[in-house]
């Protein structure tokens, strides 16, 4: 095979996440060491940036950037939610070819994986020499056909000790406040909830029920299960994603009017948490607190997982290496090795199989009742977020 030569780009879109620039560390880092790439640039705010030619160059910045891009959270090249048509694709090639670009990296989630096919099938159509490649980073982990995405690990692990935080101030606290709501991210799939629980040690540790997008919500069961734990334990602390929906898909606390959408029609989420502390301040006649991290959950270097930065790194490097290898419309993958300690592969797979693709919480890690998880989750995610939670002091 003939080794493609010029320049390279890569760009941030979707939402933030504690490592989404080790992914571009890893990518400038990997791309220095390839003398068929010339230059690498940044697109500024993904693709958006790429249709109006708006660049830096990568090669140009400070001589410990991959060490400090490593340790900073957020998209340093800012990011978008652009839904790219025919015209901007045809538009992009030219760009390309006008600037002797053919090595594109895009980092994101599943939209962004729409955007690697468009470009790479546009490419192929016009006959342009071009190698693209997604590289994933979610905090959703809903990206199919890889084990987990970078991202995840470190809003797992803030989600999993800040509820055990929580949990120890609502049970301080329970003669007054004896209900506790948290309402975490996650899009349409559970993932996040379910981190909740890698912190619990004992039962009456927070969380004491969750629920899950993947499972129709039903108020009569959510009063039912809160009255069974607050008859037990005394105070009772819930986690709740912001899209629950009930049996007929109406998401929990939505409002009637004026949902806003992004341009790829995923709806701006109101969220739930309210609504359910309303309604056990009904029944209860007690009060109800809720929390809503919003976006500080996926943006703390505090709680960010050493695991999901190392690996956030990695995927960076294997986009590059898979391109010089002369593959292109596909995306990295993490692959969980089978047996022995938390080790990891990585690989690849076509972006078609990726994108309006999502992965939803397996069923088997979903109780019977559908308000917690099993212990098969537990085992999946706990490598992920890195170091043992902090065990804090208990009183008898």
């Amino acid at each position: 095979m003939t080794q493609l030569k010029g320049n390279a780009i890569v760009g941030q879109s979707g939402g933030c996440t504690p490592v989404i620039n080790c992914s571009l560390a890893g990518i400038i880092d990997a791309a220095s060491k390839h003398s068929c790439i010339k230059n690498l640039y940044g697109m500024w705010n993904g693709v958006v940036g790429l249709l109006n030619e708006d660049f830096t160059d990568l090669y140009k910045q400070d001589r410990d950037i991959v060490k400090k891009l490593y340790n900073t959270p957020s998209a340093a090249l800012g990011s978008c939610r652009y839904k790219m048509n025919d015209d901007d694709t045809q538009k992009v090639i030219k760009i390309l070819d006008k600037h002797d670009i053919h090595f594109v990296y895009l980092i994101g989630g599943n939209d962004t994986a729409d955007s690697t096919l468009k470009i790479t099938q546009c490419a192929e159509t016009a006959g342009y020499p071009l190698r693209v490649i997604a590289v994933p980073k979610t905090i959703d982990n809903d990206l199919p056909f890889t084990d987990h995405c970078p991202g995840y690990g470190s809003c797992a692990r803030f989600i999993a000790q800040t509820v055990q935080e929580a949990g120890r101030d609502t049970q301080a606290m329970k003669l007054v406040d004896p209900f506790k709501i948290i309402e975490v991210m996650g899009r349409n799939s559970g993932w996040l909830v379910a981190a909740a629980a890698l912190g619990k040690r004992y039962d009456e540790d927070a969380p004491h029920l969750m629920y899950f997008p993947e499972r129709a919500f039903s108020m009569q069961q959510f009063i039912a299960d809160v009255k069974d734990v607050y008859y037990k334990v005394g105070y009772v602390v819930i986690v709740v994603s912001e899209t629950i929906r009930d049996a007929e898909g109406v998401r929990i606390g939505a409002k009637s009017d004026g949902i806003l959408h992004d341009s790829f029609g995923h709806v701006y989420c109101e969220g739930a948490a309210q609504t359910l502390a309303r309604a056990i301040e009904r029944e209860f006649k007690q009060r109800a607190r809720y929390d809503k991290p919003g976006t500080i959950q996926r943006m703390s270097m505090a709680y960010i997982s050493p695991v999901d930065q190392k690996e956030a790194y990695e995927v960076g490097r294997a986009a590059v290496d898979i391109s010089i290898e002369g593959k292109s419309g596909v995306m990295v993958t993490i692959q969980r090795r089978d047996h022995g300690a938390y080790a990891v592969d990585y690989g690849d797979v076509p972006v078609e199989q990726i994108a309006g693709v999502e992965h939803y919480l397996p069923e088997h890690f979903i109780n019977v009742r559908g308000n917690f998880v099993t212990q098969d989750f537990i085992e999946y995610a706990r490598p992920l977020i890195g170091d043992p939670l902090p065990e804090f002091a208990r009183i008898m």
